[in-house]
């Protein structure tokens, strides 16, 4: 998976191919001035934060780049670095969005909590060896899930994969309520999640209770 560094380095670099800096890169994109700063990579509290896909996709266009020209920043073949022999760079593939609103009705996923049906959008997303099949992206919708994730932020969640207590989760209850949480503790009888918005209280769900539990591997922030 492409490192936090790498990905703000493949934005500075697409920056000085323009003859931008990063400042002008934003602003070039119709996006605040200060977007790509190096202070906005991370947040006080010293979480990273990630560009989100509508950024990308913008300094793409604006710049008259294709997304294997922004691959090509992150996997410098030729430049002081290479793949083993026989390997390819990672591709860009689509996987499927959905919003987190229509999460919540039937006929989305499979018994699993895999992506079933009809229905779903897609995104692009890097494909790589640790990314499973399977793996799919869900829209934030609302403030609900504030100052963590905001309205708009996409989340790639990966069902299948084992979670541990401090994974970042989406829960999808049987009633069809689906939360993005932190999972606190699970036993066979329940699961106790903790809220990513301190306004809201956390949950404690009966493991009956639940159709599915999928761990979060990457956000757009």
């Amino acid at each position: 998976m492409f490192s936090h560094e790498k990905i703000w380095e493949a934005i500075d670099s697409l920056a000085a191919r323009h003859d931008l800096t990063p400042s002008g890169l934003a602003r070039k994109a119709g996006l605040d001035p200060t977007a790509f700063n190096k202070s906005k990579r991370s947040s006080a509290d010293g979480r990273q934060r990630w560009p989100s896909t509508e950024s990308i996709h913008k300094i793409l266009e604006a710049t008259g780049s294709t997304i294997e020209d922004f691959m090509a920043f992150l996997v410098p073949v030729g430049r002081g670095s290479s793949l083993p022999d026989g390997a390819f760079p990672p591709q860009v593939s689509p996987i499927p969005l959905l919003g987190f609103a229509q999460a919540g009705a039937g006929g989305f996923f499979d018994d699993g909590g895999f992506p079933a049906g009809q229905g779903w959008d897609v995104v692009e997303f890097p494909a790589s060896p640790a990314h499973k099949p399977g793996v799919y992206a869900l829209e934030v919708q609302g403030d609900s899930m504030m100052p963590l994730y905001r309205d708009g932020d996409v989340l790639i969640v990966e069902p299948g994969a084992q979670v541990r207590r401090n994974d970042r989760v989406v829960v999808r209850t049987r009633e069809g309520e689906v939360m993005a949480k932190v999972l606190a503790r699970q036993t066979p009888r329940t699961i106790e999640l903790m809220s990513l918005n301190p306004e809201h209280p956390g949950r404690t769900l009966e493991a009956t209770d639940v159709d599915w539990i999928a761990r979060i591997i990457w956000a757009s922030q």
